[in-house]
């Protein structure tokens, strides 16, 4: 323990400078099972979690359609023969 005590009040959401500042006291709150979204300029940007807690991330279409992608032109690459430059050369031309 390093001397602080756990917040007794929730912290539903605070900004990036003031988590930065404040880590001590908001790893001893997520320790007990707090939740803090931390956002930057008022947009959330981050959760802090307790670390045994399951998160689920939302379904990003555009990624799936992306690592499809990738997938296809690894198939087409002859199994790594191609350099990184090369797929991704070949990325932006598709």
């Amino acid at each position: 323990m390093n001397g602080h005590a756990p917040s007794r009040t929730p912290a539903p959401s605070i900004g990036a400078f003031d988590a930065k500042t404040h880590l001590s006291r908001l790893l001893e709150d997520v320790r007990g099972g707090a939740v803090v979204t931390i956002t930057v300029r008022g947009v959330p940007v981050a959760k802090l979690v307790p670390a045994g807690a399951e998160v689920r991330l939302p379904a990003r279409p555009d990624l799936n359609s992306w690592l499809v992608r990738v997938r296809e032109m690894r198939s087409k690459s002859g199994k790594g023969a191609e350099s990184a430059p090369a797929l991704v050369r070949a990325g932006r031309r598709q």
